[in-house]
Parts: C-alpha cells; sequence; structure tokens
C-alpha cells in the first residue's frame, strides 16, 4: 500500500514539474531554438552580431506586413513568421539599440499611408487585388533611412545580410566612397531593337546602394579626391596621365580593385562575332605597363579554356546542351577557404578568362582567390570570334595539370614608374589590390535572372558574382563583419558525384562520337574513290563493292550507336546504384544504428540495475 502511494506521489509530481517547466518555457524560453542544420542556417553570424553590438544611437526597424491579404497565401505567411523571429532575435543581441515595430498597413489606413511614403511597395494579390505589403523601412537619429521594398520570399537565405546591412548603413555616419571607372556599359545602354535604354547592371545597382559611388571618365586626367576604394572594370582607354594617378593613388595607401579580361564578350564596341560588321581584335584591357613593373604575367592572347569546370550552354533551341570550357561555373573547390572574400562562396561563374602569374624577379606576393581546376589549359582568343561549336574546344588544348590563378590578392613593395619625379609624390609604396582576370562575369546573364512578382521586379541570383564583388569591396576598407554575413552558406546541395559521373560519361560520349564521325567520313571517301574509279558512265547505280561498303560502315555505325547507348546506361545504373545506397543509408542502416545504440543503453541499464540489486542483496 506504502509503495503505491509512493508511486501516485512521484506521478503526481511529476505531472507538477512538467507544467512549471512548460509555463517557464513559455515564459522565458519564447523563440529560443537548437540549430543542428549542418551549415547552422538558423544562427545569426558573428559578424551580425558584431554589427548589433557596434550600434552607438538608437536604431527603428518598421516591419510593414499585411495580415488580411495575406490570409490564403500560407508560404508568404511562414515567410513572415521568420523574418520577425530573426528581427526579434537581432532585437534581443542588440541590447536596447533595435528596436522593432510589426505593422499592420490595412486598406485606407494611416498605416497604408506612411507604408507608401517611405517607398515600400505594395503588390496586388487575390481576386480582390488586395495590396499586400512586406517590407521594412529602418530609421536612425539623424533622420537617416533605409527602406527594403519588398522583401521576396525567394530571397530567404539573404534576409540576414539584408536586414545586417540596414543596419549597417545606418550605423555609419557617412558611406564609404567608391571610385568606379568602367569600359562596359554598368548603367544601361541604348537597345536598338526597343529604341528604349536597358536597365543598369544587377551589379551596379548593388554597389550604388551601399557605397557612395563616384564614377570616373575614362578620359580623365585625375582620380576624385578622398576616394577610400578604386574600382576599374575593363579599363580600356585610360590616358597615361590616369593610369600615373592610380599609380600615385595605390603607392600612397589606396585601395584596388580591378576586373581585366583578355576577350570581353560583353565590350559595347563593334560585335567580334558579327561577320558582318567591321571588326577589331582590342576587344581586351590590362593595367600595362604597371604590371609588368610589379612583375605580374597577363596575357591578352590566349585565354584559358577548362574541361573541369565547363559548363553547359544552349546553342538553338531544340538541341541538347554542350560544355563550353571557355564559360567556367567555378565551385568550393575552386574558392579559397581561408579569405573572407571567397571563403564562405559557394558559386562563381566566368566567362572568356584570362589568369595572372609571378615573374620570377617580382616583389609581391600573389594569394588565390579564385582557381581554374587541374584539367584547364590556354587557348588563343582568336578562337572565340567565330565560334560555332564549343565543345571543338575540348579537342584544341591540352591540359597542364596546373591550377591557374583567376582571380588573386597582391601587396608587397613597388617603385613608381608613371609618377613624376618632381619630389611631391611618393616614389615607392606598398600596394594592396585584388586583381581579376575577367570582367564579363559581372553581366546579368552569368550569376542573376530578373523575375516579376505580382508587377515588381526581383533579382533572384544563381551565383555569388555580385557576393564576390561587394566581399571585395568591403574588404579592402577594412570591414570583416559584413564580409561574413554576405557570405553565409546557403541552404543549397548540389550533387557534385552525380556531376561528377555526368562528366566523365559525356567525355566518353564524346569520344566515341568523334571516332564514329571519323570512320563516317573513311566511309564517304571510300565510296567516292569506288565511284570515280568507275569505267562506266552510269554512275546513278552501286556497284557491289560499293554497297557492300556501304553495308559494313551501316553496321559498324548502329555497333558504335549500340556503344553509346551502353555509355548511357552505364550512367544511370551507376547513378541509381548511388541512389539506392543513400536510400538504404536513410532507410535502413540508420534505423539499424540507432536500434542498435538503444538495444546497448537498455542493457547496459539493465546490467547496472542487477548489479545494484546483487550489492543490495550482499
Amino acid at each position: 500500500m506504502m509503495k503505491h502511494w509512493y508511486s501516485s506521489t512521484a506521478l503526481i509530481l511529476l505531472g507538477v514539474v512538467f507544467l512549471a517547466l512548460t509555463m517557464l518555457s513559455g515564459a522565458y524560453l519564447t523563440g529560443a531554438r537548437l540549430d543542428l542544420t549542418e551549415n547552422r542556417l538558423y544562427t545569426l553570424s558573428p559578424g551580425t552580431i558584431n554589427l548589433l553590438k557596434a550600434i552607438d544611437e538608437p536604431i527603428t526597424l518598421e516591419f510593414y506586413f499585411s495580415e488580411e491579404a495575406s490570409r490564403d497565401l500560407p508560404m508568404v505567411r511562414n515567410f513572415s513568421r521568420r523574418v520577425q523571429e530573426l528581427l526579434d532575435e537581432m532585437a534581443q543581441r542588440a541590447d536596447g539599440g533595435l528596436e522593432i515595430r510589426r505593422i499592420d498597413p490595412r486598406p485606407f489606413s494611416e498605416q497604408e499611408d506612411r507604408a507608401a511614403l517611405l517607398g515600400l511597395e505594395g503588390v496586388p494579390v487575390g481576386p480582390g487585388q488586395e495590396t499586400l505589403y512586406l517590407g521594412i523601412a529602418g530609421t536612425n537619429r539623424v533622420d537617416g533611412r533605409e527602406v527594403l521594398p519588398f522583401i521576396s520570399p525567394a530571397r530567404e537565405a539573404f534576409l540576414e545580410y539584408e536586414l545586417a546591412r540596414m543596419i549597417y548603413i545606418l550605423i555609419q555616419p557617412e558611406r564609404p566612397r567608391v571610385g568606379l571607372l568602367s569600359g562596359l556599359p554598368l548603367t544601361g545602354e541604348m537597345d536598338f531593337r526597343t529604341g528604349r535604354p536597358s536597365e543598369p547592371w544587377a551589379v551596379y545597382e548593388e554597389i550604388d546602394d551601399l557605397f557612395d559611388l563616384e564614377t570616373i571618365d575614362p578620359g580623365a586626367e585625375t582620380l576624385p579626391e578622398n576616394i577610400d576604394v578604386l574600382v576599374l572594370i575593363h579599363p580600356r582607354e585610360m590616358g597615361e596621365r590616369l593610369l600615373a594617378a592610380v599609380e600615385q593613388f595605390l603607392l600612397s595607401g589606396g585601395r584596388l580593385l580591378a576586373f581585366l579580361d583578355p576577350f570581353a564578350e560583353t565590350h559595347p564596341g563593334p560585335d567580334p562575332n558579327d561577320p558582318s560588321g567591321p571588326q577589331t581584335a582590342d576587344v581586351h584591357s590590362t593595367l600595362e605597363p604597371l604590371l609588368s613593373a610589379w612583375g605580374i604575367d597577363f596575357s591578352t592572347e590566349d585565354f584559358l579554356a577548362d574541361l573541369g569546370l565547363a559548363l553547359q550552354v544552349n546553342l538553338q533551341q531544340g538541341q541538347p546542351p554542350v560544355r563550353h570550357p571557355g564559360i567556367l561555373g567555378l565551385n568550393r573547390a575552386s574558392m579559397n577557404a581561408d579569405d573572407v572574400v571567397t571563403g564562405e562562396l559557394e558559386a562563381v561563374n566566368m566567362a572568356s578568362v584570362g589568369w595572372f602569374e609571378l615573374t620570377e624577379d617580382s616583389r609581391l606576393d600573389l594569394e588565390p582567390l579564385l582557381t581554374s581546376s587541374r584539367n584547364a589549359g590556354p587557348l588563343p582568343t582568336d578562337r572565340l570570334r567565330f565560334l560555332d561549336d564549343p565543345a571543338a574546344l575540348a579537342d584544341e588544348f591540352g591540359p597542364t595539370g596546373e591550377r591557374y590563378v583567376l582571380a588573386g590578392r597582391i601587396s608587397g613593395e613597388v617603385d613608381a614608374v608613371l609618377g613624376p619625379a618632381d619630389g611631391t609624390t611618393p616614389m615607392r609604396g606598398r600596394i594592396d589590390a585584388i586583381l581579376v582576370a575577367d570582367a564579363d562575369f559581372l553581366a546579368d546573364r552569368y550569376w542573376v535572372q530578373r523575375q516579376r512578382f505580382f508587377g515588381t521586379t526581383l533579382l533572384e541570383p544563381f551565383a555569388n558574382n555580385a557576393d564576390f564583388v561587394i566581399n571585395a569591396i568591403d574588404n579592402l576598407l577594412g570591414n570583416a563583419d559584413l564580409i561574413s554575413i554576405r557570405s553565409r552558406a546557403t541552404s543549397r546541395r548540389p550533387f557534385d558525384l552525380v556531376d561528377e559521373l555526368r562528366r566523365s560519361a559525356e567525355q566518353s560520349l564524346r569520344a566515341t562520337e568523334q571516332r564514329l564521325e571519323a570512320e563516317l567520313a573513311e566511309a564517304e571517301r571510300r565510296i567516292n574513290e569506288l565511284q570515280q574509279a568507275r569505267p562506266d558512265a552510269d554512275l546513278s547505280v552501286l556497284t557491289a563493292e560499293q554497297e557492300a561498303e556501304i553495308d559494313r560502315f551501316i553496321a559498324r555505325r548502329l555497333e558504335i550507336r549500340q556503344q553509346l547507348r551502353q555509355v548511357r546506361r552505364d550512367l544511370d545504373r551507376d547513378i541509381e546504384a548511388l541512389g539506392t545506397r543513400i536510400k538504404i543509408f536513410n532507410i535502413v542502416l540508420m534505423p539499424l544504428l540507432l536500434t542498435a545504440f538503444a538495444l546497448y543503453m537498455a542493457w547496459r541499464r539493465r546490467r547496472a540495475f542487477r548489479s545494484r540489486m546483487d550489492g543490495g542483496a550482499a
């Protein structure tokens, strides 16, 4: 009886403790969570925490979300909760420096008028075309204002960065000044097909949003004063005086980010692929004679072909895509994981890229940021002018087995080669710069898509090209906090092993197809020789020897086609086998391991219980 009473009392006490813990957790652990994702996708990055701690004057973030207009949009409502949770967590980390206000801009209300006044974008949704607001306006105590007009759920991976960037701008008394000289139409150009100017490049808009941008005319003779970082994009028409000013800017402690190109496909001049138009071989850009004086080799006569990183391109509608060794998709293996500029990037796409090397007498250090694979080698840039079949490039170069530096950080002491020797300018100094051997990769088509969402244009990046640019500028400015946020890993998990299987199979298919084409050409040559050697004049009738040659060719072609099908079947079998192994691991092996672990723990507990019982009996 007493034992039963103890058991009932223990159950009641457990129930009371459970209720107490539930109430306490609701009161004190609201919003708390345990992030077990591989890349810690739901944990604030250290850079965000540092920015929040750097808030001196209070900042207010007003989160506008239309509750009623989103009632039939569960994905949008879930995303709004994600935004609210992140804002609350940031406010908690800011120790009173960040105030969060949630506002529901109902139709015809003062809140809706204020949302429109702040520049937030309302999009019509539903059959009644109600207006949906999903944006944030930030203000500080000195009339500073930053706005995210509309936050797309598709950009959830960039949500923390967008909020941290807003806070970063609001806590800065002045934006860093960036001087930009470009030989490419970053701000848009006239589209002669539509008669209207094209939109500015997305990377230009990102730089302009984050920094105080000062554009520089290539024909200028001096640089603007008080710029913190100089960005040169495809600098082709710089005069000697301006180039000397760039040199003096570097020797005086300025920072440089330069995008050079051995073959700029986005160059706004005559189309190098249009044989009917005026042609020019001068579609490259360099920084000579500075590069040679610094001991840096950069060839403008060759570009780098890379089978290991070649991307697939569509040549004609209805035709299968082919891999283009001149258009590269760089992955994590091609990026310097120890550098803050590239350490957390996932993908960067480049086109007709060059490479940098140090000469033996160079006094500079070259730290690679982006590199090729070992399956790469140089080809003449002239080969890109009238290229009909990109796959043919694979047969024209020999991989060297080396990794080429496509983008790198240079630093060290150099002597002036262009500066005037009048004693008023430094003739020697330390330079710090980041050089990139491609300018085309800044174009939208290599990294971002523009999508229309309820009448609003949204940018949907599929590569980190712009991230690289912003990271590089931030790093040259000395701001590492925003870099760490910008470069956070995403939830994208590419099937690297499957891609490698497909790449190997494509190479086998390519070799077999080449053998078939060679045998086809040989058979046609043999048939033509037999036709020309006939003594009779009736060439419309095939001889027995010709018919036998054709029959042999048809039989051989069928055999090679069977080999092609077998290669494809082997590829599918390898991919299916990989999928089967993964399924077995997830469905069978993991539950077995967990069951075995549970049985082991139960056995240990039972053994310990028996040991205590035996000890008590003794």
